[in-house]
């Protein structure tokens, strides 16, 4: 195993925590937004949001630092590239369903999300199973978001 590049490792974890922010300021205050609709069964308070995407973030910054380390060739550029697809879209989706409240469309974006995310994972898995376990979270969270989601469309 080779040792740990610091600055890689926190570019990697930077990119997605980045990207996050930038859409939660994109996309306004999401927390008041969520407050007010009415929202399926099992849907948890407004804060834990920001503390689940963090730690989210953070574990697929985390996988794709082990691609890119780990991985090589063509193989590794794939993965990576739908890895920024997947986070491209995870950028999008909270500016349709909070900003636009297109319930809807939200629903087909996290629905295309979801498929890329599980793609990238199995593209991870091709290279490294710790990045394809650390990217399991995240498949698990946005399955459950997408119950919220299409809730929130039914409901609202």
């Amino acid at each position: 195993m080779k040792p740990i590049n610091l600055k890689r490792l926190l570019i990697a974890i930077l990119i997605p925590e980045v990207v996050g922010l930038l859409s939660s300021f994109v996309t306004g205050n999401m927390s008041n937004a969520y407050s007010v609709y009415t929202r399926p069964p099992l849907s948890p308070p407004g804060i834990l949001f920001p503390i689940v995407w963090t730690i989210l973030y953070a574990l697929m910054g985390i996988a794709s630092y082990i691609v890119y380390e780990e991985g090589r060739g063509e193989k590794a550029k794939e993965a990576l590239t739908f890895y920024g697809l997947q986070l491209a879209l995870n950028f999008i989706w909270p500016v349709i369903f909070f900003r636009f409240e297109a319930y809807w469309v939200a629903v087909v974006v996290i629905l295309i999300l979801l498929a890329l995310v599980v793609i990238t994972a199995l593209k991870f898995k091709e290279i490294s199973n710790a990045a394809f376990y650390l990217m399991i979270p995240y498949i698990i969270w946005l399955i459950f978001a997408t119950y919220l989601n299409i809730g929130v469309a039914v409901l609202n």
